[in-house]
């Protein structure tokens, strides 16, 4: 008898205008009866379904013609009733699965189903997030670190005595360079002063050795000759992030320069920057929008040092 009672009031329950039944079915739950688990898991069901025809509703109303009698609020209060009735009814059947994924969890009568409290620790998005990245990296270092150079001693070591030492070493090559690829001197240097903070930053190889790359140019699949590995900083989506890459290595400052020409002048994507390179505010900000650097701010840099006072006091007379 206790039995029949109680599916009647599920019954009653899929009523959704009986709230008696329903607040019936409440303190059965409460009182850990598993016989309305399923019952509960469908209501469930139910109000999502529910969620869904109002929000159908919702476009359907945009759209409607204000001046319509079918378009009163009176029409829409007993539409609404109609749709939650429709929304229990639908469910009860089997619906959309939802209820019987409910059931799984909660019940966790399945040794084979992962249980609601575990798939709720998994929710710890800042968990998930910091393995992610800790994966990513470990694959880094180990893509990296498969090829024939040390990376852990790679390093970025002064080059030059001063600002003034780094434009006059440079200056002679740069001018030379320059000619032969129709790039700005002037130019050149400012970049590279950019790129190594006026030759404080130099990559160095893992034996200590410089690797002349004054340009921050790396070491893709095409380059056949020595690379250094070290840590750079890399922006994404404006936000600076810290990175493992190979870059080229050199013999000389000649060699550095006589690549980064080449470098500059046989990619397609430099193109534009080659057409301007006679006027140093569009060659820089060319290198910019064809991706050189990731920083926002990459162009401005350069100019600022193109205009500075150390640079052109450093220069030759």
């Amino acid at each position: 008898m206790e039995a029949l009672s109680t599916k009647g009031q599920l019954d009653m329950a899929r009523n959704v205008h009986d709230m008696g039944s329903i607040n019936k079915m409440r303190e059965a739950i409460a009182s850990g009866d598993k016989d309305v688990l399923q019952e509960a898991a469908q209501q469930f069901e139910a109000i999502f379904v529910q969620m869904m025809l109002k929000s159908m509703r919702k476009a359907q109303d945009a759209l409607a013609d204000e001046d319509s009698p079918f378009n009163s609020q009176q029409v829409k209060f007993y539409r609404d009733m109609h749709d939650q009735q429709l929304a229990t009814d639908l469910t009860s059947g089997g619906g959309l699965g939802l209820a019987d994924v409910i059931v799984k969890q909660l019940g966790q009568n399945e040794d084979s189903y992962v249980p609601a409290s575990v798939i709720r620790s998994d929710g710890n998005l800042s968990s998930l997030n910091r393995s992610r990245v800790e994966t990513v990296n470990h694959a880094q270092d180990i893509a990296l670190t498969s090829r024939s150079i040390r990376s852990q001693s790679a390093q970025k070591d002064a080059m030059f005595e001063s600002p003034e030492h780094f434009v006059e070493s440079l200056m002679p090559v740069a001018e030379k360079v320059a000619a032969k690829f129709g790039i700005d001197p002037k130019a050149m240097i400012s970049q590279a002063a950019v790129e190594t903070g006026w030759g404080k930053f130099v990559i160095h190889t893992a034996d200590g050795k410089s690797s002349h790359n004054l340009f921050g140019i790396k070491a893709n699949n095409g380059w056949q000759g020595e690379q250094a590995i070290v840590d750079t900083l890399e922006f994404n989506n404006g936000i600076p992030q810290k990175q493992k890459a190979a870059f080229r290595s050199y013999s000389s400052i000649e060699d550095a320069m006589e690549d980064y020409g080449r470098f500059i002048t046989s990619q397609p994507r430099y193109s534009q920057a080659v057409e301007n390179a006679s006027d140093a505010t569009k060659y820089t900000q060319s290198l910019q929008d064809a991706g050189y650097a990731t920083d926002p701010e990459y162009a401005n840099k350069i100019m600022a040092v193109y205009h500075s006072e150390r640079l052109n006091t450093s220069l030759p007379k």
